[in-house]
């Protein structure tokens, strides 16, 4: 059964469905009129997720463990068994620092997450246009308890042997390279 949901995480609001769900990813794709072959990012709530769907180096794990949760999206090769189920060689995964998302996640296993807005638009960050523009499109929208940075988060990719950048947020590669020195 396909759930659309739209919820707060630390960053910017998300419109998300369970992971493996490819009818509720196909209509993410559909909503946003987005391109097909723009890959989405999952969410997870906690560490052990990550071995499920990807392959994680240590130090991969080493920067994951310093920054999540948080604002920053890691890319991975997917692990076999999620290869096999999504057809995805590589994966993003990011744990968002937000009470209501973790729950969620908690709940619902690991979310197919973007954020809300058409593709190339801004993000919408607040409850009532959010509901006013897809409020009908998904499941449940959920209103926002905490204060969100509104900067999309800083996406790094680790699926080769150094981290490069692809999208500067908060977490500057500098700090990256920080922890993988140490």
């Amino acid at each position: 059964m396909t759930k659309l949901l739209i919820f707060p995480t630390d960053t910017v609001y998300g419109l998300g469905t369970p992971y493996l769900d490819k009818e509720g990813l196909k209509q993410i794709y559909e909503i946003k009129g987005r391109d097909f072959n723009k890959p989405i990012a999952i969410l997870i709530s906690n560490l052990d997720q990550v071995k499920e769907i990807a392959k994680v180096s240590d130090n991969a794990f080493k920067v994951a463990s310093k920054f999540w949760p948080g604002g920053l999206t890691l890319i991975f090769e997917s692990s076999d068994t999620y290869y096999k189920k999504s057809g995805e060689k590589t994966i993003g995964l990011r744990m968002p620092n937000h009470k209501l998302a973790l729950k969620l996640i908690d709940e619902l296993g690991p979310l197919k997450t973007t954020s809300v807005n058409y593709s190339n638009q801004a993000p919408l960050n607040e409850y009532d246009a959010i509901m006013k523009v897809f409020g009908d499109k998904v499941d449940k929208v959920y209103p926002n308890e905490e204060v969100l940075s509104e900067v999309s988060s800083t996406v790094i990719d680790f699926t080769h042997d150094l981290p490069s950048l692809i999208r500067q947020g908060d977490i500057t590669l500098d700090e990256i390279m920080k922890v993988l020195e140490k």
